[in-house]
């Protein structure tokens, strides 16, 4: 970096921010230090970023593509011990890697040399320790090392046992590491921290919730990550709607619990009380044969018997048609959504059995509606009311979810720029012509940028306890507009027919129609615009979104419009893997350019620890750079210039005599 000339006015402009800046920096010699170590780190590898999208509750399979960085720990591995070690080696040390804890224990009760093995793996850590922290300084890997072993790993990590006056000191450590009896501690430290250095920043994009089991081992995860930006997704506001006490927002995660036959998350991860539903629903439809309303069940995950699967029928039934109910009701609430086609429980002839929609009747596949009182159509019923009261208070006195939800309103948005990558979860609302689409929000019409951040601040406000609780409310209800509603930037069609969808046969009257992003996406220029609009700078820059699974056994890419827009919803959900045909993508940008790798089925966490199966992932380039980018390519790197040229200001202060050193 060249030397900036700085002027004395400048100097003199700055001086209330230079005094303060050189309370952390008193003297010439600290001032000169820092700039020279500033200055170094501009010239490091530019750190490997991951983004993963539409995670949907797939807690082992998101731990292992963590811990096998994607497949990039794999790959290192191999280029570091070639043919020096055998392949069933180097699967050893792979899988001690991702899962230290359960592989040394595994060991132990091999009956092997314990003390030999222990030797063998140190050793072998500390090499691919040392090449995935060579893209750090000093200071940051120090940083992130367990403070107990933090000077030993520091000092193998930086000393060669090749090299001849060193290699006693080297040996002794490991040696008098096994000999005090702290080699599987040191081990698993090891471990960890390859996981640690091998991803430095996780961008998660959306929808971390329902389908799969375990989106609250996620969230654990995700609220203790090192460096992490979530954007949200249209799943993951309807439970922080349901969080904010929305009732509506809670009887949709409900169904679509129950619809999955799925209840984990809920029961055993929020502690959420489902006695009362299942007691309601045993009762109202005990002779209801609740036909359409019976699960999907993953038979490889539970072990329901008939009488499980159909109390989870009458319960999904029962928790459908007050959802219907409560919809109709806040559209009404809401006019100015325009949602007033979910307002359909007035169009139902209870004795006929039919509906009628814009004129024309319709068979329902449910003729049983035991609830619905004709002359007040989305009124609850006392019972049904009582019960939505007793779920609300579970929802708001769930621990463990309002902490999960403020962790994805303090680490997450509508929307995250870094490193000239715009990512959000579904779409920006835009005109046929590709221009940004205007929509109003309380009374104001904003559009693109403005629009995203208006939406943020709306649903902000809901945990906002220095506002007044009515405008709480309202804004709790705007989570379900987020989940559902026609301009919605997380969801992106004209409207979602769950009603149509679950009691119609007409597959006419079940269309969602795709907003104008979907249809205009492959678009370069379309896609040029949006990022303009965002501000997004830099030679390469990108749109990269979830939301909608890329079809690749269909032949669909998710690289498109001339690469500047890539799609990662690969159907990480089981539910998606035979429609998708994959198990999911990681977009990896790391110093060299963009790799989006495909991944195969997880089979098990205890699958892959015992027989060290890994998941088969395949590789394909997307975008190469040309050179290789360095720290002061990127954001954190521009920042770092300003603190550059900032010091520089501090240092031409002090050698003037207008701030005088101190001792």
């Amino acid at each position: 970096m060249a030397k900036q000339h700085i002027t004395l006015e400048e100097v003199k402009e700055d001086l209330r921010y230079l005094r303060l800046l050189a309370r952390d920096f008193p003297t010439v010699s600290s001032v000169t230090t820092e700039i020279i170590n500033l200055e170094a780190i501009l010239h490091l590898p530019k750190p490997t970023e991951h983004f993963l999208a539409d995670l949907h509750g797939e807690h082992e399979a998101l731990q292992h593509v963590l811990r096998n960085a994607s497949g990039n720990i794999k790959r290192k591995v191999n280029e570091l011990f070639g043919d020096s070690i055998t392949d069933e080696e180097k699967k050893d040390l792979c899988t001690l890697i991702y899962y230290p804890e359960e592989k040394l224990k595994l060991v132990r009760q091999s009956g092997a040399d314990i003390a030999d093995y222990y030797s063998t793996s140190l050793n072998r850590l500390i090499i691919v320790c040392r090449d995935v922290s060579s893209k750090y300084t000093r200071s940051k890997v120090r940083k992130s090392l367990p403070e107990e072993y933090a000077y030993i790993i520091e000092e193998l990590m930086h000393e060669s046992n090749d090299y001849h006056n060193k290699q006693a000191y080297f040996n002794v450590i490991i040696e008098t590491i096994i000999g005090t009896g702290r080699a599987e501690h040191f081990i698993t430290a090891l471990c960890y921290l390859i996981q640690r250095l091998v991803i430095d920043r996780l961008h998660i994009l959306g929808d971390i919730f329902d389908r799969g089991p375990g989106a609250h081992h996620i969230m654990d995860t995700l609220c203790n990550y090192h460096h992490l930006d979530i954007t949200w997704g249209n799943h993951d506001v309807l439970w922080m709607g349901a969080a904010a006490g929305n009732t509506c927002c809670i009887a949709s995660v409900l169904r679509l619990s129950l619809r999955d036959a799925n209840t984990t998350t809920l029961e055993d991860g929020y502690a959420i009380n489902m006695v009362p539903l299942a007691t309601f629903a045993m009762e109202e439809y005990a002779d209801d044969p609740c036909e359409i309303y019976y699960p999907r069940v993953d038979e490889e995950r539970t072990n329901f018997t008939d009488k499980d699967v159909r109390l989870i029928a009458q319960m999904h039934k029962a928790v459908s048609v007050i959802e219907f109910k409560l919809s109709g009701q806040i559209a009404m609430a809401h006019p100015e959504w325009g949602m007033n086609d979910r307002c359909l429980m007035e169009f139902i002839d209870k004795e006929k059995g039919v509906i009628t929609i814009d004129g024309k009747e319709y068979e329902l596949k449910d003729k049983l509606w035991p609830t619905l009182d004709p002359a007040n159509p989305y009124a609850l019923t006392p019972e049904e009311n009582d019960l939505m009261e007793r779920l609300r208070h579970s929802f708001m006195r769930s621990e463990r979810l309002q902490n999960h939800v403020n962790c994805l309103l303090m680490r997450g948005g509508m929307y995250v720029i870094y490193n000239s990558n715009l990512m959000f979860h579904a779409a920006v609302p835009i005109n046929e012509d590709g221009s940004m689409r205007e929509v109003t929000f309380e009374g104001t019409p904003v559009k693109g940028k403005e629009l995203m951040k208006k939406v943020e601040r709306i649903a902000r406000s809901a945990f906002d306890n220095d506002i007044d609780a009515g405008e709480r409310a309202k804004a709790a209800d705007f989570f379900w507009y987020l989940w559902c509603g026609p301009e919605s930037p997380l969801f992106g069609k004209a409207r979602m027919a769950t009603f149509e969808r679950y009691l119609l046969d007409d597959k006419e009257v079940q269309k969602e129609p795709k907003g104008w992003y979907y249809i205009l996406r492959d678009n370069p220029e379309v896609c040029e615009r949006i990022l303009d609009e965002f501000g997004v700078k830099g030679e390469h820059r990108h749109i990269i979104n979830g939301h909608v699974p890329v079809r690749v056994g269909k032949g669909e890419t998710p690289i498109k419009a001339n690469g500047k827009l890539m799609v990662i919803d690969g159907g990480f959900s089981r539910i998606y893997h035979n429609r998708t045909g994959i198990a999911g993508y990681t977009l990896v940008y790391h110093s060299r350019g963009f790799e989006l790798v495909q991944h195969a089925p997880f089979t098990s966490t205890e699958e892959a620890i015992i027989n060290g199966t890994d998941i088969q992932s395949t590789t394909q380039i997307v975008e190469m750079m040309g050179r290789r980018e360095k720290v002061r390519d990127t954001d954190i790197g521009r920042g770092i210039m300003v603190k550059i040229a900032d010091l520089e200001r501090l240092l031409t202060a002090y050698r003037k005599g207008i701030i005088k050193e101190r001792p």
